[in-house]
């Protein structure tokens, strides 16, 4: 096929192109379009050839009359240098202009402040500079304003209020300075400046907003950052005499710093007669039990960002005096329980609790079920321990639970291993494999900076197969549901055909979710799923599509407001239908994808029709997990190959097993 810009979908792309062919722009606008592209530099070609009516051209949109061009939309397509004067300026009609993701360099162009009926401007992503022209406040139709991963500097204009329809603004990501304007936008749905070098105290015009829209500016202060309260310099103080007397003299600095030092020594003492009287009395057979109780938790050190220390807090009380009780149903009843199944090749477990407590751990993260810590044992064993919360059920439902998810994991390579569980009253843990690869939503939406290696086309589609392999095989080997199917629960292993599911089948033991939009899940949530503990073999299915699109788009459904054009009530899946609708399909892929060529566009356009199936509002029309695993393994040959034994053991269902549902 053609450039990776000209991802369209086949019969699209040839209607487009016949829709065109009886009319034409106005000559000054088709002259705009190629004096643009030929005093811009470019990786792509786009064939935009002479002989074809402009509006037929890659990324060039007219109205139903294709009597002006509306929209041009050219993402990622290596565009190098600046733009052109007087070139867009050409472009009365002009609508919509998308340049994001290429390395468009120098202040914006000024060519864009004279289109009088642009609406939507995206330019994230590019190596633009200077400021924000006070300009910008003459495009009184825009709607979309988008500046992020940038390098502009400078205030935030407060020309920006002239722009009375504005709905999206994103300035993040760049080097701009100052205080923010009182910004009075009634219509914004949209807003970020976050990792700026903003100062001064937030407008109450944009209080109402995230404190993540403010991130990364440590000298804003004010709501919505609670923790970054504003404080009032005195009356009649300089702002730079108040910060002298703040100011240590040299006298006290050395009274300081002996007096640390001499503090450090004593502790030094002290800690030495502790262990000489420690020694003395286990010699002597005087040892208390409490010895023999681990008293550190999982929980971060102040010193090193190791998880030692001995703050479970009040939770680790009980689990200490649990493990260490030396007779008693108690002891017996609060131990670590080791599930599944541990055969040949496999690692054979045989810590216990207190061995658990005394590990060093580190906090890999905060997910819906809980936090979830890095555990290396004494042994040098790396486990993973979820520390759970808000756990509904009682010990004997719990257990069945996790046996039950344990047993389906033990059989299938795309699901990351159960190894054990622990259960008190006020502490709930499970212990699973640590796979050191991360997760796939680190691996698509951690930093895109310098040095960072891409994923390929074909690693995400063999991800993408692994995920659907892992949901197949609880769904037809077990009838069980995953019920929270999601990018940060697929974890990554350097074999790519390896990837595996984590936090399956644990909904029955949480509390009902009240319904909202996304759910805890975030955007992966079907629509039709209110109660996110009675998930379903068709709402694991939507789940997956979403997840195909997230590797499709590079886009979070967890901040599908940042989309383009997004709004708060808009997921990556509408956002996809919508420019699929619009015979935009190039503009959903992601431009990293776009980047690196290859020849994989039809496979691209092949999976995202596989997920639009999976997305769709009535369940009934989404495909079965087997079928799933089928259309991806028939996508690629280079993808698709896997073990006979793991195709009929997906396949291998019936029609009435897929049907019924998960067991309750």
């Amino acid at each position: 096929m053609g450039a990776p810009v000209q991802l369209l979908l086949a019969l699209a792309a040839v209607a487009a192109a016949f829709a065109c062919a009886g009319a034409e722009p106005p000559q000054q606008e088709r002259s705009a379009l190629q004096a643009f592209l030929a005093g811009t530099p470019h990786e792509r070609a786009l064939g935009w050839n002479a002989s074809v009516p402009a509006c037929a051209w890659t990324g060039v949109r007219c109205d139903a009359a294709n009597a002006t061009v509306v929209e041009l939309r050219l993402p990622g397509i290596g565009l190098i240098g600046s733009v052109p004067p007087g070139t867009l300026s050409g472009l009365r009609g002009l609508q919509v202009l998308s340049l994001r993701d290429n390395r468009l360099l120098g202040d914006i162009p000024s060519d864009l402040f004279g289109l009088p009926r642009l609406r939507s401007l995206y330019l994230q992503g590019n190596l633009l500079t200077g400021a924000i022209p006070r300009e910008v406040g003459r495009l009184a139709s825009l709607e979309h304003l988008a500046l992020s991963r940038n390098s502009l500097t400078g205030a935030v204009p407060s020309a920006l209020n002239n722009l009375t329809r504005l709905r999206l603004l994103r300035l993040d990501g760049n080097r701009l300075s100052g205080s923010l304007p009182s910004l009075s936008f009634r219509q914004l749905e949209v807003f970020n400046v976050s990792y700026n070098d903003l100062n001064g105290s937030i407008p109450s015009s944009l209080a109402r907003f995230s404190p993540e829209s403010f991130a990364g500016n440590f000298g804003l202060c004010g709501p919505p950052l609670v923790d970054q309260p504003c404080q009032p310099s005195p009356p009649g103080v300089p702002v730079k005499s108040s910060k002298k007397k703040r100011k240590l003299s040299g006298a006290a600095v050395v009274a300081i710093t002996v007096g640390a030092g001499a503090a450090a020594l004593l502790a030094l003492v002290l800690l030495a007669l502790c262990a000489v009287h420690h020694h003395r009395r286990a010699a002597t057979g005087e040892e208390e039990v409490k010895t023999t109780t681990p008293t550190r938790g999982l929980t971060p050190s102040t010193a090193s960002g190791e998880m030692t220390g001995g703050d479970f807090t009040s939770s680790s009380k009980d689990i200490s005096v649990a493990a260490a009780a030396a007779a008693g149903g108690a002891a017996e009843r609060s131990r670590l329980v080791f599930v599944g199944k541990q055969g040949p090749g496999q690692h054979h477990y045989s810590f216990d609790l207190e061995d658990l407590l005394r590990a060093s751990a580190e906090v890999l993260g905060k997910g819906s079920l809980g936090t979830s810590y890095k555990a290396v044992l004494e042994e040098g064993t790396t486990v993973v321990v979820k520390r759970l919360r808000d756990v509904a059920v009682a010990r004997r439902e719990f257990a069945a639970c996790v046996e039950a998810a344990a047993g389906a994991a033990a059989e299938h390579r795309n699901l990351v291993p159960l190894r054990g569980y622990y259960y008190s009253k006020d502490e709930k843990l499970l212990v699973v494999d640590y796979l050191p690869g991360g997760s796939l939503s680190a691996r698509l939406h951690g930093s895109r900076g310098t040095g960072r290696t891409p994923m390929d086309w074909e690693a995400r589609m063999r991800t993408a197969l692994c995920a659907a392999r892992g949901v197949a095989h609880l769904h037809t080997a077990h009838s069980l549901a995953h019920g929270n199917v999601k990018s940060s629960n697929l974890l990554l292993r350097p074999d790519p055909d390896a990837a595996a599911l984590s936090d399956y089948c644990l909904h029955q033991i949480f509390p009902p979710a009240p319904a909202r939009p996304g759910g805890s899940g975030g955007g992966y949530r079907a629509p039709e799923l209110v109660d996110a503990r009675r998930p379903t073999f068709r709402s694991d299915v939507y789940s997956l599509g979403v997840l195909f699109l997230e590797l499709l788009t590079g886009k979070s459904p967890a901040h599908h407001a940042s989309l383009e054009g997004g709004d708060g009530a808009v997921d990556l899946p509408r956002w996809v239908q919508s420019v699929v609708r619009e015979e935009w399909t190039a503009e959903v892929f992601d431009a990293e994808l776009v980047r690196m060529g290859g020849s994989a566009e039809e496979e691209m356009v092949a999976l995202l029709q596989v997920a639009m199936a999976c997305v769709s509002t009535a369940p009934d029309a989404r495909p079965d997990a087997p079928d799933v695993v089928r259309m991806i393994e028939e996508i690629g040959d280079g993808h698709g190959r896997t073990t006979t034994e793991e195709s009929e053991g997906t396949r291998g269902a019936s029609e009435e097993e897929r049907s019924r549902g998960p067991t309750p």
